[in-house]
Order: structure tokens, then sequence, then C-alpha cells
């Protein structure tokens, strides 16, 4: 609980108007995008510049007040589900585009701007910024700087990680600093910014953003190649991979999936195959129709019973935007809807799909499996209902086994959503007993007081299971 002494210190910072502790509000950021997960702040905080963040910081620091900040919510870990009450800081008077950088390729930003406008900005310059998560059009920078966002093009061009070059943070006592800058190298001690992306809020708070750029591609294709057999398609991923070719996309979708998915956009998607693949690859146009017609040679080969490419951008987006609807296709199935993102190394991609379907026949669930192949992340989905408790044992059974296949593979239990509440239990099979020791000595040193989103990453139990590694 907040005292009222507290409560006045808060609102001289930021005035009445961005303090809020009605139910309603409350009520509306006690939960993410993550299902089954829900627990209520006892503030909501609207800062307008690093300097009240700062001041909240120091006085949350001073009082053992938790502190978790969140952007747009859409993250599924429950990264920022206010677990242990506190105040949860929000970022929408801290949107702002700061410098549009053409003779260093670069952005500057605050972390409440939404990805996909940040995005257009830059395009609109003749600029790219390839990191695209499939909620990038409600998405933030600060909320995808903190989960490491990754997306569709993420094989060719990477994640944002990648991107990030330097970042304001405000650290748990309060303290800003810079990390980092508009530099091609720089070696000078600690490279905190790597450190920052991905530390889903429990190391500091992001109040600034600098980002890499690159120039626009010159031209781009997108293919749909159609699959009778599933894991041909699967082994058409890393048949392209063997053959040198880095598409800048390397979509799979399972015929559930698809017949979900087609069912939402209604851009006739073919229901009636086990499996596609979406590719697209982009660059200078006699690079992009060579690389395309090697693809598509391969795609053959691999059984493929056809080989489309899109003939204009408004039939490329179509696809492209179908993809990104998978999760919201899928979530009208039921009530609850579990997408998860377990990823191998490409070479496995097609031996994890044909565990993710036994281990479905095994569980008596249905997954529909889609994700990023062409970088080993999948993305097995059950739709479910939570109230059905004998169901989501089952479910849980067999996500259960999918992580433990995918470290079996030499993958690992996230590869874009973080670890948040939802894989905690199972971060010890990834990284160990030592390398969960280590990671809680940065968060100790960083964080002794824990109000930094607690709860999140590192679980009280882990779950104890054999894991045969390779």
């Amino acid at each position: 609980m907040i005292s009222e002494h507290l409560k006045k210190h808060f609102i001289h910072i930021v005035g009445p108007e961005n303090y809020r502790d009605s139910q309603a509000e409350k009520l509306v950021y006690s939960y993410d995008a993550t299902p089954n997960y829900q627990a209520m702040p006892d503030a909501v905080i609207v800062p307008r510049n690093t300097e009240e963040v700062s001041q909240i910081v120091k006085l949350c620091n001073e009082h053992r007040i938790p502190l978790v900040p969140r952007g747009s919510g859409t993250n599924l870990c429950a990264g920022t589900c206010p677990t242990e009450g506190g105040i949860v800081l929000l970022f929408t008077h801290m949107n702002k585009l700061l410098e549009l950088d053409e003779e260093n390729l670069t952005v500057t930003v605050q972390p409440g701007i939404v990805t996909l406008d940040m995005i257009q900005a830059v395009e609109e310059k003749g600029l790219f910024y390839p990191p695209d998560p499939s909620s990038m059009k409600i998405s933030t920078i600060g909320g995808n700087i903190n989960e490491n966002s990754g997306g569709l093009r993420g094989l060719k061009y990477g994640v944002t990680r990648d991107y990030v070059l330097a970042l304001e943070a405000v650290m748990p006592n309060g303290d800003v600093i810079r990390t980092g800058g508009k530099l091609a190298k720089d070696v000078a001690g600690y490279d905190l910014t790597r450190l920052f992306v991905g530390s889903e809020g429990t190391l500091c708070i992001i109040t600034e953003a600098t980002l890499k750029l690159i120039p626009m591609p010159e031209t781009k294709q997108t293919m749909l190649a159609l699959y009778q057999d599933i894991e041909a398609a699967a082994k058409s991923v890393s048949a392209i991979i063997a053959n040198k070719i880095i598409p800048a996309t390397l979509e799979f979708l399972d015929q559930p999936t698809l017949q979900v998915v087609e069912d939402f956009a209604k851009i006739g998607l073919p229901t009636d195959v086990q499996a596609v693949l979406l590719i697209e690859q982009d660059g200078p146009l006699e690079v992009v129709t060579r690389d395309m017609k090697k693809i598509e040679e391969i795609c053959m080969k691999e059984k493929a019973i056809s080989v489309q490419i899109a003939q204009t951008e408004i039939e490329a987006e179509a696809l492209r935007t179908a993809r990104r609807s998978a999760l919201s296709a899928l979530a009208r199935l039921k009530p609850t809807t579990i997408l998860e993102d377990a990823t191998v190394p490409r070479s496995e991609i097609a031996t994890m799909v044909k565990a993710i379907n036994d281990i479905a026949r095994k569980h008596q669930v249905k997954i529909c499996t889609f994700g990023h192949a062409g970088d080993g992340n999948l993305h097995p989905t059950v739709a479910t209902d939570a109230r059905d408790h004998d169901e989501m044992e089952r479910v849980e059974a067999a996500f259960e086994d999918i992580f433990a296949k995918a470290i079996e593979l030499g993958g690992t239990i996230t590869g874009e959503h973080g670890v948040g509440i939802m894989k905690a239990p199972y971060l010890e099979w990834k990284v160990g007993a030592e390398g969960i020791a280590a990671m809680k000595a940065i968060k100790l040193a960083f964080d002794p007081n824990n109000i930094m989103n607690p709860g999140k990453v590192f679980a009280k139990e882990s779950r104890k299971r054999v894991v045969v590694s390779r």
C-alpha cells in the first residue's frame, strides 16, 4: 500500500492528472496479453520526462515500492503484470521521435513511441528499421527493448538488440546514466547497452534510445510455397539456409493455423494444404531475382506442390498481414490462447516440427504451429479454456515436453517472448544453476532492494526435470 504521505510526494512530482489509483485504472493495468496472470498495482503513474522518472524511482527505492515499466502490454510472458503490487509506470507522455540523424543513420526516440509510427517516419526518409514484431502497430519501442523483440525479418536482419546503439536509463537508485553512442565501435568498459536490452525491466528504466538505421532495400519479392507434407516444408527451411541463401523472411504456417487465419483475414490463403512457407527476399533487383529463382527450385525439390510469387505489393502486404494476424485469429477460437516460442537451431526445425506434432498427440491437445522458421523460432499455440482444468493440465504438460525437446536439440525455452513469470520455472533448464546464480548476482548488484519488476525472470522454485543434453 502507498501511504497518503507518499501519494502526495508522487503527485507533487507528476501532477494530479498523472497519478491514478482508482479501481478502474488499476484494473486496466493489472494484466497484459498473457493468459491467467493478473495482479492489481497500488497506483499507475505517467511521468512526463526523465527527471520525473528519476524522482519516482528514488522514492520507490527509499520506501521499497515495486516498479513495473509498461509499454502497450502486448507481451506474452506476464512480464508487465504487477505481481507484487507497487507502481506501474506508463510512458504515454514520453512518446516522441527526438532526432532523425541522416548523417549517422540513427533515430533517437522516447520509450513510449509506437513501433510502427517510428518505422513509418524513418521510411519517409528512405531509411529502414528492420525489427518488426507482429504487435508493431501497438507495441512501443521501450517494450521492444525490454523484451528484445524479434519479428518476421529477424532471419536476415536480426532482432532489436542488433539496432540499439545507445540508451538513457534510470538506475534503481534514481541515477541517470547514458550508455553507448552513435558509434560503429565502442569498447569502453562493460557493454551495458546490450545488458539492458532484454532485461525485462528488472535492471533499469529506459527513458531514451538511439537506434541504428540502414538504407531501404531497393526491391522486394514475396513467395508462398505450398506443401502436403509438413515435414517437407520444414526441411525446405534448412535446405534454403544450407544453400547459403538468407531470405529477409522465412515463415512457416501449418494447416490448422492457415484455416484459422484465412477465416479471419479472408485473403484467399490455401487451406487444403498441410503447410505453407511465406518467403521474402529484398535487396538489389538482380540479387532478389536470382535468390527467389533458386528458392523456388529448392522448394520444388523438397516436394512443394506449388510455388507462387505475389504479383503486386498489395498482394504481398496481404500475405504479411495475414501472417502477423495469426495470434489474433487463433484467439477467436476459445477463451484462452497460449502461444509459446520454443527455438532451435535452424538445422533442427524439421525435427522440432515433428516433435511438436508427436507431443500434441501424446497429450491429446490440438497445437497450431507457425513462426519464424528461418531463425528456428516456432510458435506452438493452443486454444483452450482455463476453466477446463483437465485440459489445462494436458496443455501445460505438452508445453513442458516442447521446452525439454527444444533444449535437447540445442535450443532454448524462449526466442523472443522473454522469461517473465511464464518461463521463469524453466530458466534453469537452459542456463543451469550456475547461470541462474550469475544472473542473480547482476540483479543484486544493480537493484539490491529488488524494486525493479520483482518476481520476474527468477522463479521461487525451478521445475525439476532431467533434460538430456546433446
